[in-house]
């Protein structure tokens, strides 16, 4: 009984210290970005990185959760932006927007964050449509075609027939950013900066969500489905509306970081969604670890910030007195970035984090904590 009540202590402290960690990064960050200048590369990184978290941690809950193998988050981003832009660009600057569609079919605005939802859900929808025949392939057969769904809608939203819904291949712009989170004083100068914590704390709050799912009775049965799918259904679970379940809420979430997306991006065009953009989350994913939440938000942000920041040097000529530095061109970048990824998969076969999640590295540190403690004496 004593060692019961322990083991929920030491679960409780972790717990505990975790979401106090959590807490001090949001404090840090509301702090600097009222001192450091909003062009800072530290904010883009944030901002671009709590957009990529959100997608990583929506598709490691297919992925790495439920062992179902989708590779169509792109698509489902780009519903989820394209909702968003549409439903939330302001009803005079349409026919700007909608030059060539005389303003649009749609004639009326949405605060943005039902605008977020409804993308959300939109994407939730087809994701329930492809999912009834999809589903029911295994491995590769469905990676490739929840791929092929997400180049038909990247293909079908460009489409001139739907121009005045999607402005066809034009882009959708004028549209609410993370900029307008900033609070404004009389003189329409920004007095409080919170274009960065925002979008942190909307990836955060559908992080958490997405937690509390995975440590529910619903997603003990995907982890048992991820598992040993027969031994799953012997026990009762029903594979079929549980993998569904999982794919369509895996989906509204991606939906929700397409309109992040759109927001961080200031304008929307379904070109844009590639599928490299898929291989960058699931690159993500792997390097943080297949089945970890905290894995994944980890990756995002060092994955943006090792990408568009911290070797951006490596793309321009350098000079040390006449000598000039060779091999430093435009691309060598992405070179170098390839060499870093290819040396932490190696040493990190599972991963940065494995499985664990940030809770599990506080316990494995109050146990060897207390176990020099216990040599010491």
């Amino acid at each position: 009984m004593s060692n019961s009540i322990s083991s929920k202590k030491k679960i409780d402290s972790a717990t505990i210290i975790s979401a106090v960690i959590v807490a001090c990064i949001y404090v840090a960050v509301f702090i600097a970005e009222q001192f450091i200048p909003a062009t800072s590369m530290l904010f883009t990184v944030l901002k671009k990185g709590a957009t990529y978290a959100l997608v990583a941690v929506s598709m490691n809950l297919c992925n790495g959760f439920t062992g179902i193998f989708s590779l169509g988050q792109a698509g489902f981003m780009l519903i989820g932006a394209y909702v968003y832009g549409i439903f939330t660009i302001p009803q005079a600057a349409r026919m700007d927007v909608y030059q060539y569609y005389n303003g649009g079919l749609v004639q009326f605005t949405l605060p943005w964050f039902i605008a977020m939802i409804l993308g959300g859900l939109a994407a939730a929808f087809f994701a329930f449509l492809i999912g009834m025949p999809v589903l029911r392939l295994k491995s590769d057969y469905l990676a490739i075609a929840t791929l092929g769904f997400a180049e038909i809608i990247r293909a079908l939203f460009q489409w001139d027939k739907l121009g005045p819904v999607t402005n066809g291949s034009n882009m959708l712009r004028l549209f609410p950013t993370f900029n307008d989170f900033n609070i404004k004083g009389a003189n329409d100068q920004v007095a409080v900066y919170l274009s960065t914590l925002v979008p942190l704390l909307i990836a955060g709050v559908c992080i958490g969500i997405i937690i509390l799912l995975i440590n529910s009775t619903f997603g003990r049965a995907l982890k048992a489905i991820r598992d040993d799918e027969i031994a799953a259904e012997a026990m009762g679970i029903r594979l079929a509306s549980h993998k569904r379940l999982a794919f369509c809420i895996s989906s509204f979430f991606a939906g929700v970081g397409g309109a992040m997306l759109a927001m961080y991006q200031t304008t929307v065009q379904a070109k844009s969604f590639t599928t490299a953009m898929t291989y960058e989350i699931l690159l993500i994913v792997v390097i943080g670890g297949i089945g970890s939440v905290t894995g994944s938000c980890i990756s995002s942000f060092l994955f943006v910030a090792a990408s568009e920041w911290w070797l951006r040097f490596l793309d321009q000529k350098q000079m040390i007195g006449d000598f000039e530095v060779p091999l430093l061109r435009n691309g060598f970048r992405l070179v170098v970035f390839s060499i870093i990824i290819m040396i932490v998969v190696l040493f990190f076969r599972q991963g940065i984090m494995g499985t664990r999640e940030l809770p599990d590295v506080i316990r494995g540190w109050q146990r060897r904590g207390k176990g020099k403690e216990a040599q010491g004496k």
